[in-house]
């Protein structure tokens, strides 16, 4: 067991399956693009233990508090990890967080996106620590977002 799945064991964190969207939607993009030393992934949404979309759905402040899209982040967090793992085999091998960008399914008048997107951050700094885990990160509201998911990601890490 790697250190990042020992790390994730102790805080009772479990990844997910590959996204099953929707029937009849087509999702014809990698979860994660490798370039180099970088690997680029793809917009992800809170799963599931079965691979659906995690509830509940909607919008923060409407339908969802700061709490539950914090939960979305968290969630998100740990379906990019399940994506970087079947790409690059090994979550160890990632040694930065470059860039992250969060977008949250805002109502009008919602302004704490960057809280809500903590609960992704804090799940990276908690696994990676504050080098490796330290990343220029973005949190902006959105009217819609797919599938009508609380809170999309894709971020950007380096491995070796």
């Amino acid at each position: 067991m790697t250190r990042i799945e020992q790390k994730l064991q102790r805080l009772g964190l479990a990844l997910p399956p590959p996204v099953a969207p929707p029937p009849g939607v087509l999702l014809p993009f990698p979860p994660v693009r490798l370039v180099g030393r970088r690997a680029l992934v793809s917009g992800h949404g809170p799963l599931a233990a079965s691979g659906g979309f995690a509830e509940p759905l909607g919008k923060l402040g409407r339908e969802l508090t700061v709490e539950q899209g914090f939960l979305a982040a968290q969630l998100t967090g740990l379906a990019i990890l399940a994506s970087l793992q079947r790409a690059l085999g090994d979550l160890d091998r990632i040694t930065a967080w470059v860039r992250v960008f969060g977008m949250v399914n805002a109502a009008p008048g919602f302004m704490r996106m960057p809280e809500v997107i903590n609960g992704f951050s804090t799940l990276i700094l908690e696994l990676y620590g504050p080098e490796a885990g330290a990343h220029a990160r973005s949190a902006v509201g959105m009217a819609e977002l797919p599938f009508n998911i609380p809170v999309e990601i894709e971020a950007e890490v380096e491995f070796e």
